[in-house]
C-alpha cells in the first residue's frame, strides 16, 4: 500500500489566497458569482462545482477553526463570540443561497452529461437539501447551534476536590482504578454529586432543544423530529424498525456475554456484590495499567504503535503533530469528549480528547486516529460534497482502527501479562458498549416521538430503558438518583441528536474488519484503505462491499459477531 501522509493544502482558485472569513459582506459576492452563472454546458457546470466546493472548503474550515477553538477553552469569552458570530450572522445568510445553488445545480441542462456512478450519492444529497429547506428554520437552526454548545460549557466546569486537590470528572475517573474500594467509592459519589448540581440546568438546556428541534421538523412537514432527522442524516438504507430490531437483538445476543464478563469482574476481586465504583478496579496485588504518562507520552506511543501496523498511519500523527491538530490532555475548562473534526482545506485533521492516563484514553486515541486515516484518504477528492461520508462508514474507521492495533499495543506496554490486560480490557468494552448504544438511541425514539414530554415523564421513561437493558451482576440499589439522569452525560443528546446506533452498527462492521484481519492481515488493511478513499462517492452498502463486508446488523448478524468476539476474549 502506497499512500501518503504529505498532505497539501487545496490551492485556491476562485477565492484569493489571502482571503479570510469575517463577515458576510466580503463573503457574499462569491456566492452572486457561482448564482449568476451560465451552467448549461458540461464544462461550465464542471467548473461551477469546483468553485462551489471550494467554496464551501474554505467557509467549513472557518466554522471548524472557530468550534475547536471554543471547545478548547470554554471559559475564553472572545472564543463563544466568534463562534455565535458564525451562527448567528454568517450561516444563516449562506443557508439560502445553497438551497439556491442546489436548485440551480439540478435544473442545468448539462447535468445528465455528469458521470452517474460518480455523482449519484452527492446528487442524492442535494436532492435531500432541496427537500428539507425551509425559510423559517434558518432561525431555529442558528439558535439550535448556538445552544447546543452551552452543554460543553456546563460539564466543562465541573471539577471535584480529592485529597485535597481539584480534578476534572476525566481525570477523578482515574481513582476508581485504585486498589481502595472506600476511596473508589468516595470519588463515584463526588463525580455524581457533581452531575447532579448541574441537573437542573442541563434538564432545562435539553428542554429548549427539543422544542427548537420539534418545531424545525413540523416545519418541514415531519411529524416529528426522528423521522425529520433520518432523513437529514441521510439514512437511506435502514429505517426505525431496524433501530427496534437492534434493540432486541442486543438483550438476546449480547446481555448474556455482559453478564459473564461483570460476573468475572466480580469474582476477580473476591466480592459479594459488584458495583459500579468496581468496574475500573483490578484485583489486589495488580498495578492498574499505565499506559501513558502525558498528551505527548500518549501521541509518540499511539504514532510508534500506527507506524508499525503500517508506516502511513503513523506519518498521519506526526503530520498532525508538525501541524499543531492536537489537543489530547484533560483540563479544567475544556468541553468533554472527544472528535476527529476533519478540515476541508488543510486536509490534515484536528484530534481532541481529555486523556487522564488511563486505558480507555488509549482507545480513544486509536479511534480517533482512525477518523484521522479517512481524513487524510478522502482529502483528495475533487469536491468538498464527495468527502462527506455516511457516518455508519466513518466509524467503521474508528472502530477497525481499535482492534487492528491491539496487537501492537506493545508500544504502551513494556510486560507481555499488561499487554494481555489492555487486549481483555478493550474486548470486554467492544462487547459491553452494546447495551449503552441500544439505550441511548432507544431513548431518542421515545424523546423525539413524544416532544410535550415533561421531566417526571422523562425520568421514568428513561429508568425503564435502563431497566430493560440491565445486566444481572452490578448492584445500584441506593444509587437510583444518579442513575435517573444519568442520560445527561452523553454529549450526543445535545449536540449531534440520533448519532449514536451508528457506533452499533460500526462495532459490528469493525468486528468483519478485524475477522478479515485475523485470517490475512494485508488484505485487510487494503480494503481498509481504499473504502476510506471514496469518501461518500458510493452508498453506504457498496462502500461495506468495497471494505469486504456486508451492510447487515440483522439480530443473526449480531449473534455470529458476537460469537467470534467471545472466542477471541476465551482465547486471552
Amino acid at each position: 500500500m502506497n499512500y501518503s501522509a504529505d498532505i497539501k493544502k487545496t490551492a485556491r482558485r476562485f477565492l484569493p489566497e489571502n482571503f479570510v472569513v469575517t463577515d458576510w459582506t466580503s463573503l457574499e459576492p462569491y456566492f452572486k458569482d457561482l448564482l449568476d452563472r451560465d451552467i448549461s454546458t458540461l464544462k461550465n457546470l464542471t467548473q461551477f462545482l469546483h468553485d462551489q466546493s471550494e467554496l464551501e472548503s474554505v467557509v467549513s474550515e472557518d466554522a471548524c477553526w472557530r468550534q475547536i477553538k471554543m471547545t478548547c477553552d470554554t471559559q475564553n469569552k472572545e472564543l463563544e463570540e466568534a463562534f455565535q458570530f458564525f451562527c448567528l450572522e454568517i450561516q444563516p445568510k449562506i443557508q439560502p443561497y445553497s438551497d439556491a445553488l442546489n436548485k440551480k445545480l439540478l435544473a442545468s441542462p448539462a447535468l445528465a452529461a455528469l458521470d452517474h456512478d460518480t455523482y449519484f450519492t452527492y446528487l442524492r444529497n442535494v436532492k435531500k437539501s432541496i427537500e428539507l429547506f425551509r425559510e423559517e428554520n434558518i432561525p431555529l437552526q442558528a439558535e439550535i447551534a448556538v445552544l447546543q454548545q452551552q452543554y460543553g460549557q456546563i460539564t466543562g466546569a465541573m471539577t471535584v476536590e480529592v485529597n485535597g486537590k481539584e480534578y476534572t470528572l476525566q481525570q477523578a475517573g482515574k481513582f476508581l482504578q485504585n486498589h481502595d474500594r472506600t476511596l473508589r467509592e468516595q470519588v463515584y459519589f463526588k463525580i455524581q454529586e457533581r452531575r447532579s448540581k448541574d441537573k437542573n440546568s442541563l434538564d432545562e438546556l435539553f428542554d429548549k432543544l427539543i422544542a427548537l428541534r420539534h418545531k424545525e421538523a413540523v416545519n418541514a412537514g415531519y411529524e416529528n423530529y426522528r423521522d425529520y432527522r433520518f432523513k437529514e442524516l441521510g439514512r437511506f438504507d435502514y429505517t426505525k424498525d431496524e433501530c427496534y430490531a437492534f434493540h432486541e437483538a442486543v438483550k438476546l445476543h449480547v446481555l448474556p456475554l455482559v453478564n459473564e464478563i461483570y460476573k468475572r469482574k466480580k469474582d476477580s476481586l473476591s466480592l459479594e456484590t459488584l458495583r459500579p465504583w468496581d468496574l475500573e478496579a483490578e484485583p489486589e496485588g495488580i498495578t492498574p495499567l499505565q499506559p501513558f504518562t502525558s498528551g505527548e507520552d500518549l501521541l509518540k506511543k499511539s504514532t510508534d504503535c500506527f507506524r508499525k501496523l503500517n508506516p502511513f498511519f503513523g506519518d498521519c500523527l506526526e503530520k498532525m503533530k508538525q501541524m499543531n491538530h492536537l489537543d489530547l490532555e484533560s483540563r479544567q475548562g475544556k468541553a468533554p469528549g472527544g472528535y476527529n473534526c476533519p478540515l476541508a482545506e488543510s486536509g490534515a485533521p484536528f484530534i481532541f480528547m481529555n486523556a487522564a492516563g488511563q486505558m480507555h484514553d488509549v482507545t480513544t486515541m486509536v479511534h480517533e486516529g482512525g477518523h484521522a486515516i479517512h481524513s487524510f484518504l478522502a482529502h483528495d477528492l475533487p469536491l468538498s460534497g464527495f468527502k462527506e461520508y455516511p457516518m455508519e462508514i466513518a466509524e467503521v474507521a474508528s472502530m477497525s482502527m481499535e482492534l487492528f492495533s491491539m496487537d501492537y499495543w506493545d508500544s504502551f506496554f513494556d510486560k507481555p501479562s499488561d499487554l494481555q490486560r489492555a487486549k481483555i480490557h478493550q474486548l470486554e468494552r467492544v462487547i459491553t458498549i452494546f447495551p449503552w448504544i441500544a439505550i441511548i438511541d432507544k431513548f431518542q425514539h421515545w424523546i423525539y416521538e413524544h416532544p410535550n414530554h415533561t421531566h417526571a415523564e422523562r425520568t421514568n421513561q428513561w429508568v425503564s430503558i435502563l431497566a430493560e437493558f440491565k445486566d444481572d451482576e452490578i448492584d445500584y440499589i441506593g444509587l437510583e438518583n444518579f442513575r435517573s439522569n444519568a442520560w445527561q452525560r452523553q454529549l450526543h443528546l445535545y449536540e449531534v441528536p440520533f448519532y449514536y446506533i451508528e457506533y452499533g452498527i460500526a462495532q459490528l462492521g469493525a468486528i468483519g474488519m478485524w475477522m478479515q484481519y485475523k485470517k490475512d492481515k494485508d488484505t485487510a488493511l487494503r480494503n481498509y484503505c481504499e473504502v476510506l478513499k471514496l469518501g461518500g462517492t458510493r452508498t453506504l452498502p457498496e462502500l461495506y462491499k468495497t471494505a469486504g463486508l456486508e451492510f447487515d446488523f440483522s439480530p443473526e448478524k449480531i449473534r455470529i459477531l458476537m460469537e467470534f468476539v467471545k472466542e477471541e476474549l476465551d482465547k486471552l
